[in-house]
């Protein structure tokens, strides 16, 4: 597997950032803000089970008893569900290797949750529906796949990592995991997802970076 992205201007950012910061203030979670004004393009960066935490903006709080996730847009069903909703919907568990663009990965995590594709079967979308674009709850940050990306069957959102539910700044209620992408197409605090006619470019694709994020760039996987 080749790391040519580690070559974008964004991950040049990223690690010069981080040599400028220093350890210290890193393990407090201080908000870093970028050259451009941005608040936020590390707000927190601590080291987990061997992840980089990046955030570009707070991580939101979540309380069980007023979370929802949304599914709207172009569907004939929009749906709307509580935490115990999505806990109670079928569940898999898959093992797998999380790749960061910035050059680090983490092996043999266990995510379980639900696949996407079953939630996209459940609204019905509607013929003109293309695209899934996908919302955090910390307000800042979007992200997108086609529909066919979509509906790859290990396609997942995640409300568990390793037999615990996630940390808070692991995404905490649920992330998306997409498995054969780069992890920052894996939006974490997903609390709305939206049936659009089209893909769009995410926080960090308007940044430079690819909005097809395949490990393999061979070749992409079609849905099963």
């Amino acid at each position: 597997m080749t790391e040519t992205p580690l070559l974008r201007p964004i991950g040049r950012r990223l690690f010069l950032g981080l040599s400028a910061l220093g350890a210290g203030s890193l393990l407090f979670g201080h908000a870093v803000t970028g050259g451009d004004g941005e608040p936020g393009l590390l707000a927190d960066l601590i080291g987990q089970n061997g992840f980089r935490i990046y955030t570009v903006a707070p991580i939101p709080t979540f309380d069980p008893a007023t979370w929802r996730l949304a599914l709207d847009g172009l569907v004939g069903r929009p749906l709307s569900l509580s935490y115990a909703d999505l806990l109670a919907q079928p569940s898999v568990e898959q093992r797998g290797t999380f790749h960061c663009v910035t050059g680090w990965s983490v092996p043999n995590l266990v995510w379980q949750g639900v696949p996407l594709r079953a939630l996209l079967d459940t609204v019905s979308p509607k013929p003109d529906a293309k695209a899934v674009v996908l919302y955090s709850s910390d307000g800042a940050y979007t992200d997108s796949l086609t529909l066919d990306q979509a509906l790859t069957p290990d396609v997942l959102l995640a409300y568990n990592m390793n037999g615990q539910p996630l940390p808070l700044n692991q995404g905490l209620p649920v992330r998306l995991i997409v498995p054969e992408m780069y992890g920052y197409k894996s939006v974490k605090w997903v609390n709305r997802i939206e049936l659009a006619p089209s893909a769009i470019d995410g926080y960090w694709e308007v940044r430079g970076y690819d909005r097809d994020a395949y490990l393999d760039k061979s070749g992409s996987r079609a849905p099963a």
